[in-house]
């Protein structure tokens, strides 16, 4: 592994029955799974196609290729902030995390989410 494109991320393609299913909730170090709630949310296509192409851009080079900025204006597509507004504070492209400031209990509150969790409005 030459770099890390999505660090702390383990992408998985399996049918999904008690046995694999088991297997995967008990290995080691495994603290959670992208979705909701306890059960993993399965990648659409389109968001398959997304990653795959954000990896063969990334090979051979040493920058992640993200277009955001400080100020852009936000909507975080997944995760319990699902659905909200808010604005870019902070962008770690080394972690690939983005801190998004949300209006939240009347005022912003900065939120920590990875790139995927968000879309450019």
């Amino acid at each position: 592994v030459e770099e890390k494109v999505y660090p702390g991320y383990v992408l998985v393609d399996m049918i999904v029955d008690d046995q694999s299913w088991y297997v995967v909730r008990n290995t080691p170090r495994v603290t959670g799974f992208v979705g909701s709630g306890v059960n993993p949310v399965p990648l659409q296509q389109h968001e398959v196609d997304e990653l795959l192409g954000r990896m063969q851009a990334a090979e051979g080079s040493v920058k992640h290729a993200i277009d955001l900025s400080i100020g852009d204006a936000v909507v975080i597509v997944d995760g319990p902030f699902k659905d909200l507004d808010g604005k870019v504070g902070e962008v770690d492209e080394a972690r690939g995390k983005v801190k998004v400031l949300v209006a939240m209990f009347g005022r912003e509150t900065p939120v920590e989410l990875d790139f995927l969790q968000i879309k450019r409005i």
